[in-house]
């Protein structure tokens, strides 16, 4: 157990190097129902992709993923999911990004998601028929899960 001096000099060091390196840390959820996986299609950023996002203060990454699963898919997961990688982010927005991909195959229908400010669509589809536009880094990690490919190190938007 740390005293309290101890635990005040390790936030003060953890908040320091956490703004001077800005590195940030988010979860994507591949929730897969036999040879299907549900996507998702932002309306910020292009082309369908796996529910996922930030992982908030205080909050556990498993937490996080399964809290933006519910958010943009109206699924609860319900069984324990498989951290699957770690990826870097590179990018061009940034360098400083990781992704946490978690496996998801026990969910369940909680409400209908409709199409709002953050997600224009989004649905379950096979994987040998996903919709046009998928992102290169949902493309490969399907490829990485149902096929077996090699995992990347990156998570190649």
């Amino acid at each position: 157990m740390m005293n309290r001096f101890q635990r005040v000099r390790a936030k003060v060091f953890l908040t320091i190097m956490g703004l001077w390196r800005r590195m940030t840390i988010g979860t994507k959820v591949m929730m897969i129902d036999g040879n299907k996986v549900f996507l998702i299609r932002h309306t910020l950023v292009p082309g369908w992709q796996f529910p996922g996002g930030g992982i908030e203060p205080g909050e556990t990454a498993e937490a996080s993923a399964a809290r933006e699963a519910l958010e943009e898919t109206g699924y609860k997961i319900t069984g324990p999911m498989e951290l699957f990688g770690v990826y870097h982010n590179s990018s061009s927005v940034t360098n400083r990004d990781h992704v946490l991909l978690f496996i998801a195959r026990s969910h369940e229908f909680v409400f209908e998601r409709k199409k709002d400010h953050e997600i224009a669509e989004c649905g379950w589809f096979e994987i040998t028929k996903l919709p046009e536009g998928v992102t290169p880094a949902t493309s490969q990690r399907i490829d990485e899960v149902f096929d077996g490919a090699p995992k990347r190190e990156i998570w190649g938007y």
